[in-house]
């Protein structure tokens, strides 16, 4: 088997692409694994390339370490190991010729450029099968483990095999064949056993995982991304896209890891950080993939937008993000906005009728989907999709996290010195104000609630009012308290307070919420908001979700797809695919299709690299739209008109409703991301005909102006 392995991986080096100067220079020295600046773990994959010279050797810091190397066709690759952390020199000699490369080298447990680590740190290697972690200190900081404590929750790596049965389920590879053994075909045709190797450890903290068949890779691989939304300080655990039996069962490696799960966190330097260090592991051991594929949803879907953004094809090559986003934290802007309207709402006998409050929310509203919170009939996005995030995100006082391994950490308490909220696991990027609390963004001070839906005559200039004047906002970290029923179980019945009022600043008219300029200053230039700056080939996929109500709201494709054209007018590198999804029909997944498409339009990319990822689209890389059993319903160019321009309604989208947000109805832009607009005075704002056929009387404008003494958005 191991000889296999080796074969595999000259076979992989050996068609690597060469860099464009290695055909003109005599020598050229370069690290495959990761850049040379952000090596980790002590080892590098590299290659050395000779056009001409006498007998090569390669030296680590002075020693001689060729005959670790594997003589190529054109001179040497291998893994370099025993490097130092910090700076290490690799030298190429062949006389005359002499190349020198420095090699940064960084602990495996990182940290590489995300900053210092994060504590407290809930362990989970024991839950996750790799038993306890290893002991790094004596001073009572961490997980109490035989011997001491665990800060960094390292544990050592492990390898098994394992087969899939014909139940569908992975077992324990025995040593005789086992009678359920299941077998699978690969891209090519072949059929093989469904056995697969599998490699489990941590990386940057985080656990990993790297699982192939064991006879039958197809040289390609796909980084499984997850989602979910945490708030961090937890290692997380290895989730089952890691064991993806679609994708193994089709020859792909799968690289997976709890650090590039946001149900872990959503701190996505450290992700991004995260999926480099995985990918470097598995090219150290296997070799250049022909390329790798990300596939995730949700917060999966987020990373990939985001680590495309960041790190160019050095995570993945392309991009299958599943009901996707464009980023997490520019989502906040909006769904802060949620509870505030749901309890004006919920206290207004205007809006008893559940349809009409999409007038507001902009997002979708029914009369007959059911409430999880009633249990009666009547909901809508805000409290199906989103209610409990505003104080998972905002509130330092509460968490969901609740693992019984908290009983193990110390000192005795340390969970209760962590400020739960999205900001502070932020803290890095957004900043700390004077008073120890992460700085936030969120910000509604000149937000129109309901704009649009005044101008269309949906609601009365009187609802408008209304509504503006008594919505409210969000209290400072600092000021608020602990939330109550259904947050905190302890509090129910009696203390219902779906909509975190506790928390907010109320009052007629209530005060509306500046977000910290830093904060917003250090997001948006940090690489955690997606800025349309991204050329791999894409195929976003969702499944239409909106009669369910369902959080993925449609219109977030478009306003990926608005970001990149707004980047720099291009957007022919990613193709936006609807399939409708019925409640009570069948759930027809189009992801295999995406990879068959992705797999063709890498091929193209490989034959004719001067056509670039959008020249070389093979033909079903178009904007489509499927029915529920997955048959396509239209493609084209001109699928989705309608949505992004003003020409009339496409075959998808007048078979697609899209929605929007509370800020659109607001008169935001559909690519959303602003997190504090620009104001003008309510007297420019009448002037200008914002309002529409609504004139406001001289009463009406001086109201205006209480409910927005420093004037009103100007998007």
């Amino acid at each position: 088997m191991k000889a296999v392995v080796v074969l595999t991986v000259l076979a992989s080096l050996v068609a690597a692409p060469a860099p464009a100067y290695a055909s003109r220079a005599a020598l050229a020295l370069e690290v495959l694994s990761s850049r040379a600046d952000q090596v980790s773990g002590g080892d590098a994959l590299i290659r050395v390339r000779q056009t001409r010279g006498a007998r090569l050797k390669v030296l680590r810091n002075g020693e001689d370490v060729t005959q670790s190397l594997t003589k190529t066709a054109d001179g040497l690759t291998g893994l370099v190991t025993g490097l130092a952390d910090g700076d290490n020199t690799i030298t190429a000699v062949a006389w005359p010729h002499r190349e020198n490369l420095r090699v940064r080298n960084h602990p495996i447990q990182g940290p590489i450029f995300s900053g210092a680590h994060q504590y407290p740190f809930l362990c989970k290697t024991e839950r996750s099968g790799l038993g306890p972690p290893a002991v790094d200190n004596q001073d009572g900081q961490g997980m109490r483990v035989s011997g001491g404590w665990s800060k960094d929750c390292f544990a050592p790596t492990v390898t098994d095999r394992l087969y899939r049965s014909t139940d569908g389920t992975y077992k324990p590879m025995p040593a005789q064949r086992p009678a359920d053994l299941a077998t699978t075909t690969l891209l090519d045709g072949r059929t093989v056993d469904f056995v697969v190797r599998r490699e489990r450890g941590v990386i940057n903290r985080f656990l990993y995982s790297i699982a192939m068949l064991e006879d039958g890779w197809n040289g390609r691989a796909i980084y499984r991304f997850d989602g979910g939304v945490a708030i961090g300080h937890d290692q997380g655990t290895l989730g089952g896209a890691a064991l993806d039996p679609y994708g193994l069962g089709k020859g792909y490696a799968i690289l997976h890891s709890s650090g590039t799960r946001t149900s872990t966190h959503y701190n996505l330097i450290l992700g991004g950080e995260t999926a480099l260090m995985v990918k470097e592991r598995f090219v150290e051991r296997h070799g250049l993939p022909l390329y790798t594929v990300g596939v995730g949803g949700s917060g999966g879907a987020i990373q990939q937008y985001i680590y495309g953004q960041n790190h160019g094809n050095r995570v993945i090559d392309a991009a299958v993000p599943q009901y996707s986003y464009p980023d997490m934290v520019t989502q906040t802007i909006h769904v802060g906005d949620c509870e505030l309207l749901e309890r004006y709402m919920d206290h207004n006998p205007r809006w008893a009728r559940w349809d009409d409050r999409t007038a507001l929310i902009g997002m979708n509203a029914s009369d007959t989907v059911p409430n999880p919170y009633t249990g009666r009939p009547g909901s809508d996005e805000c409290v199906n999709g989103w209610r409990g995030l505003t104080p998972l995100t905002m509130n330092p006082l509460w968490t969901s996290d609740n693992d019984p391994e908290w009983q193990r950490m110390d000192p005795p308490g340390v969970k209760d010195t962590v400020q739960w909220t999205h900001w502070d696991d932020l803290r890095k990027v957004y900043g700390v104000d004077e008073r120890g609390y992460a700085r936030s963004t969120w910000d509604n001070v000149g937000v129109q609630y309901g704009l649009r839906a005044l101008t269309d005559g949906v609601i009365t200039p009187e609802e408008f009012l209304d509504v503006n004047a008594k919505a409210g906002s969000w209290k400072e970290a600092a000021d608020m308290v602990q939330e109550g029923c259904p947050f905190v179980p302890s509090a129910c019945p009696a203390d219902l307070d779906p909509w975190s009022a506790r928390n907010a600043n109320l009052g007629d008219p209530a005060p509306r919420r500046t977000g910290d300029p830093v904060a917003i200053r250090n997001v948006q230039r940090s690489g955690l908001v997606f800025r349309g700056d991204i050329d791999l080939p894409i195929i976003d996929w969702r499944p239409y979700l909106e009669d369910q109500l369902d959080m993925h709201n449609s219109h977030q494709s478009f306003a990926s797809r608005k970001r990149m054209l707004d980047h720099d007018g291009r957007a022919g590198n990613q193709v936006i695919w609807f399939t409708d999804a019925r409640p009570d029909g069948p759930k027809f997944d189009q992801t295999p299709e995406a990879l068959r498409v992705i797999d063709e339009w890498m091929a193209n990319i490989r034959k004719y690299p001067a056509r670039g990822v959008t020249g070389n689209r093979p033909p079903d890389a178009v904007d489509r739209c499927f029915a529920t059993d997955g048959t396509q319903i239209a493609a084209g160019p001109h699928v989705w008109d309608g949505v992004l321009d003003r020409r009339s309604p496409g075959a998808c989208t007048q078979r697609f409703p899209l929605y929007s947000t509370s800020r659109i109805v607001a008169g935001g832009p559909i690519e959303g991301g602003v997190y504090k607009c620009r104001l003008q005075p309510v007297e420019r704002a009448v002037a200008r005909g914002l309002y529409g056929s609504w004139q406001p009387t001289a009463d009406q404008r001086a109201r205006l102006k209480q409910i927005f003494p420093t004037g009103v958005c100007d998007y």
